[in-house]
């Protein structure tokens, strides 16, 4: 929870901090790139903002696999979190000495580095601790709602940080026994803090269970195929599916300015607007989680994903501030149906695929959604409209929902429901 809050932080500051001119964008912004046979663009910020959000994604996705398996080879779940905690920890306190667009690329590619030695080794701890598959959903429900927690609550930690108030505008100063601090500069301190809590807490409190040193002789290979020949394998389906779930979510950070314009609302309750999809995971994770453990993962997942899509595309039309709180919190509705029944369905599967392999799938997905959500968002906003980063995240929902509805088959027999 403390380094998700962190994280979210960033998310809601960095497209400010690229945008008030802190940043020097010189050589960058306004430069036009012309793409082969379909013509060009000139950059904006928004879409420098969604490559820099982007960028932290995309080295956690890829970089999972290899520390997931690494993680299992290993069999030393508690060193890959530490480890990683400690570089998101140094790329959050290098950002108030950055002073060009590339060391604000550096820094955010360090956390991204670290995030990718910490989410798989962390979803593989979680995996090891359950006793039985009948808990294995609850655990995650856990799991997930407390970093939701974090992450929901983080944007709007931020927006007062930042502005220094509920409804203030305008990065404040804060006045520090003399020292002049800058809101951005206080919102990079609150997210070292929440590493710093996080690494004090894990080696306070947690230890590699036995199960973790005897993943090192399991079968570390992810597959594609199903292995009885019944078309694709679930995780890998899975895989694509919390890919393209997350992808949806992250369409919405780049267009902070857009959004705020064509709504006419503040900062923070644009904060508030960003955070409704993991506020509604806080609330309903657990429940869900508890409930796949009696009722069978397959039914959640579909229609997580049957919801997704008009929630997506609603946010593409609606011209109320009250109207995209709603379309957000919806989201985060078919969000928390999806993620808690999934992961614990490639627990279920782990076997002697090994967890921290099998379970980087999904973590690795969702954070290439996530990295590549804000990127198509700008890409999109730039040569077509407001709503076409919504609508094209509509599809792709639809297009998870019939592979999860094809290929996903349950893993808890019918006697395990109770």
């Amino acid at each position: 929870m403390a380094d998700a809050l962190g994280n979210s932080f960033l998310i809601i500051v960095l497209p400010l901090y690229i945008a008030s001119g802190e940043i020097s964008l010189a050589g960058i912004a306004g430069t036009e790139i012309q793409l082969a046979g379909i013509g060009g663009f000139v950059l904006r910020k928004e879409t420098l903002i969604g490559v820099a959000l982007s960028l932290f994604g995309l080295l956690n996705s890829f970089g999972q696999p290899f520390t997931g398996r690494w993680s299992d080879r290993l069999g030393r779940r508690r060193a890959f979190v530490l480890g990683g905690l400690a570089l998101f920890g140094i790329g959050s306190a290098a950002y108030p000495f950055a002073g060009s667009y590339w060391t604000v690329l550096l820094a955010r590619a360090m956390q991204g580095i670290g995030a990718a030695f910490t989410v798989p080794a962390t979803v593989a701890l979680i995996n090891d601790y359950a006793e039985s598959d009948s808990e294995r959903g609850g655990n995650f429900g856990v799991y997930n709602t407390l970093r939701l927690l974090g992450f929901g609550s983080g944007p709007i930690v931020a927006g007062i940080v930042v502005t220094g108030g509920l409804a203030a505008e305008g990065v404040v100063t804060y006045d520090l026994a003399g020292l002049a601090v800058s809101g951005f500069d206080a919102a990079f301190a609150v997210a070292a803090l929440g590493a710093v809590v996080s690494v004090a807490l894990v080696v306070l409190f947690i230890e590699d269970p036995p199960e973790a040193a005897d993943a090192a002789s399991k079968d570390l290979s992810i597959a594609i195929r199903d292995p009885d020949g019944r078309g694709l394998d679930s995780v890998f389906v899975l895989g694509v599916g919390t890919f393209l779930m997350a992808t949806t979510i992250a369409l919405f950070a780049t267009l902070e300015g857009p959004i705020r314009a064509r709504l006419d609302e503040s900062t923070f309750f644009f904060s508030v607007q960003f955070a409704a999809v993991t506020l509604a995971n806080v609330v309903f994770q657990v429940p869900v989680g508890r409930a796949s453990d009696r009722h069978g993962r397959r039914p959640f997942v579909v229609a997580g994903f049957a919801v997704l899509i008009p929630s997506v595309f609603v946010q593409g039309i609606v011209t109320d501030p009250w109207l995209m709180l709603g379309a957000r919190f919806l989201q985060g509705v078919a969000v928390a149906l999806v993620f808690a029944p999934s992961l614990a369905l490639a627990g279920d599967l782990a076997g002697e695929r090994g967890s921290g392999t099998t379970l980087s799938v999904l973590t690795m997905a969702f954070g290439f959604g996530v990295a590549v959500g804000p990127l198509a968002s700008g890409v999109l906003y730039n040569v077509g409209s407001f709503g076409t980063p919504f609508f094209f995240g509509a599809v792709l929902s639809a297009l998870a929902l019939a592979l999860v509805y094809s290929q996903v088959e349950e893993t808890l027999p019918a006697s395990a429901a109770r």
